[in-house]
């Protein structure tokens, strides 16, 4: 699937990937390369964490610009927005969010990691209806990898001896 992706059609047809999967399994690892081969192949992409997204989209509607910082949100052809699910969104800034993401619906590539599955969104986004018409644009093109397994981190901790299996750490919810 990665290899798929690696090639870059989905950026030609304007559709998006979701790397879903607890902290530490490589969701932005991979949503990075994915975005390094499309600058590569010469297209316009940008990364920010959701918390950057909001904190733009925020600043521009207080000043009231923001048509312009939709546009320029909307004009790389592979957006990565990372993070998704850490951090609660308020009703005004999932509101935000909807807007961007159906401003680049079939338009440009939407890139999205998240520690929370789909049926989570809800909380995320502080409101079920937003939650469903945002994941019903991202999803209607779109290829979802759910990613499970122990973070590379914390495995790479064990190795050293600086953490025993034992340590009273969240499992991933596959593996509860």
């Amino acid at each position: 699937m990665i290899r798929s992706l690696a090639g870059l059609a989905f950026v030609q047809r304007a559709e998006n990937v979701i790397l879903l999967g607890p902290p530490g399994v490589g969701k932005t690892h991979l949503a990075i390369a994915l975005g390094v081969k499309a600058a590569e192949a010469g297209h316009r992409v940008l990364f920010l964490t959701l918390e950057e997204v909001m904190n733009r989209l925020k600043r521009a509607q207080q000043e009231k610009r923001l048509e312009r910082q939709l546009q320029q949100l909307t004009y790389p052809k592979v957006l990565i927005v990372d993070e998704i699910g850490y951090l609660p969104l308020e009703r005004q800034e999932a509101s935000l969010f909807f807007r961007l993401v159906a401003r680049r619906y079939e338009k440009g590539s939407i890139i999205l990691t998240s520690n929370k599955g789909f049926a989570d969104w809800g909380e995320i986004f502080a409101d079920q209806v937003v939650a469903t018409a945002i994941l019903d644009r991202l999803l209607h093109h779109a290829t979802t990898l759910n990613i499970k397994g122990e973070s590379f981190r914390l495995k790479e901790k064990r190795k050293a001896g600086l953490l025993t299996k034992a340590a009273n750490l969240p499992q991933p919810e596959g593996d509860r």
